[in-house]
């Protein structure tokens, strides 16, 4: 029997607290986001169908996917998306042999939608926009195309810029942003910004702009103190949540796009070391526990769909993407997913003051996150730390450990729900020994933290 796709709750929409998305019937919704961004221009239909499948099984549901990557290279059946480099032209005629770019783009996000999957569509990515210089004209007539071209989609979501500053170029996307929003109202929309800055520094108050989105980039804590040496930023990927939460009005924010698993740190140093599924798991939860409303992950062989015919590909990459689909980073992002729609309500919020004493610093750092009846603690060293209680419902709590690495829950027993009290995780302290601790009102009858219905 075929499941129910997830738009038949009713549309997304932003929680009235501001800081969350869920469907238009009150259903919860939890983004996890894999990227995809080359899907359309080197995949075939057959490919793109085991790519969705594979991400589906895996538990993501929204595919970020670059309409437009560049306005020469051809696609796997030999289109380009324009007549003549020209924004204004799209190319969408077919012929009986030859099925035109945006034909084949139609395709791949009605597969998505068989799939019960989200596509979140980057209209024109910021390269090309920085070497065509297209005006503000051009791309409105762009926009509104696209926008009377998807505007009946169930499962569209707009990301407007890509991999840009919103200081560069900035009518071309406030003219995107609102021709989009006019044409196709029912679709969220946000900015795709820059490495290491977010789309709440330029559009925070535009109307279109939804949810912000930041990128946390690729850098290691090492390559940010050489290149500013003044900086904390580096990994520390929760400090762009804090700083879109501190904004008026509140909006949701998310991770767009933190380092890929298998890539270089810092992208363009192909002997420096390569981000790991630990890796990427920590920038996971620390987002989401201080407050993201879900996750974007990326592979570097499977955003960019290598094969082994391509040689050495961008980021040194060599690997396969079919090989890729199963690195143990994607296969974990499912848990975090499973934890969150398992405790976490639209109350739900980071308490740095649950924590008794020092939080940490960068890998021993802990983060708090409650809501009226659960608390969850996420440390990534699996470190010793310490709580205040009496910050959720109840008398009593029950006490959990979550395994972020295989989704596993271990019982541990009630506590009393007062006082201050340390929580030693199950095993040995080490990065990468990642834990959640997850204490909910007794009486309330939870069951285990990932079990879902």
């Amino acid at each position: 029997m075929e499941h129910k796709k997830p738009w038949t709750h009713g549309k997304l929409v932003v929680t009235e607290n501001g800081r969350y998305v869920r469907h238009e019937d009150g259903t919860p919704f939890f983004w996890l986001g894999d990227t995809a961004w080359l899907l359309l221009k080197r995949t075939t239909r057959e490919q793109a169908l085991v790519y969705l499948r594979d991400r589906k099984e895996k538990g993501f549901n929204v595919i970020q996917i670059m309409l437009v990557h560049d306005l020469e290279s051809k696609n796997a059946y030999g289109r380009t998306p324009f007549h003549e480099l020209d924004l204004k032209r799209p190319d969408a005629e077919s012929s009986n042999d030859v099925e035109s770019y945006w034909s084949y783009a139609n395709e791949v996000i009605e597969l998505a939608e068989r799939e019960g999957l989200y596509v979140a569509l980057v209209p024109v990515w910021g390269s090309v926009v920085e070497h065509y210089s297209p005006d503000a004209e051009a791309a409105e007539r762009y926009g509104e195309w696209l926008g009377q071209r998807y505007k009946d989609r169930p499962n569209v979501i707009w990301l407007n810029g890509g991999d840009i500053r919103g200081s560069d170029y900035t009518d071309v996307w406030l003219h995107l942003g609102r021709v989009l929003r006019r044409t196709a109202p029912n679709h969220l929309m946000t900015f795709h910004p820059f490495g290491r800055s977010q789309s709440s520094a330029w559009f925070h108050q535009e109307e279109w702009l939804d949810f912000n989105m930041f990128q946390s980039g690729h850098r290691s804590y090492q390559q940010m103190e050489e290149d500013k040496p003044d900086t904390l930023a580096g990994e520390d990927n929760w400090r762009f949540v804090q700083t879109d939460w501190a904004k008026t009005p509140a909006k949701p924010t998310i991770d767009g796009e933190p380092s890929y698993e298998d890539i270089p740190h810092g992208l363009h140093f192909p002997d420096a070391p390569r981000w790991t599924a630990d890796d990427v798991r920590r920038y996971a939860y620390w987002a989401v526990f201080a407050g993201a409303f879900g996750h974007t992950y990326g592979h570097n062989s499977v955003m960019q769909f290598h094969t082994a015919d391509r040689g050495v590909g961008a980021y040194n990459c060599t690997r396969s993407w079919t090989e890729a689909l199963n690195d143990e980073g994607a296969k974990q992002m499912i848990h975090l997913k499973r934890l969150a729609l398992s405790r976490l309500c639209e109350d739900r919020m980071p308490d740095e003051a649950a924590i008794d004493g020092d939080p940490g610093f960068r890998y021993d750092r802990l983060f708090v996150l409650r809501s009226k009846s659960s608390l969850m603690a996420y440390t990534y060293t699996g470190r010793t730390f310490t709580l205040r209680l009496g910050l959720i419902s109840g008398e009593r709590v029950s006490v959990w450990w979550y395994n972020p690495r295989t989704g596993e829950s271990e019982h541990a027993g009630e506590a009393a729900n007062k006082g201050v009290r340390e929580f030693i995780p199950p095993t040995a302290s080490s990065p990468g020994r990642d834990w959640v601790l997850v204490l909910d009102d007794a009486d309330r009858g939870f069951a285990a933290p990932g079990q879902l219905d």
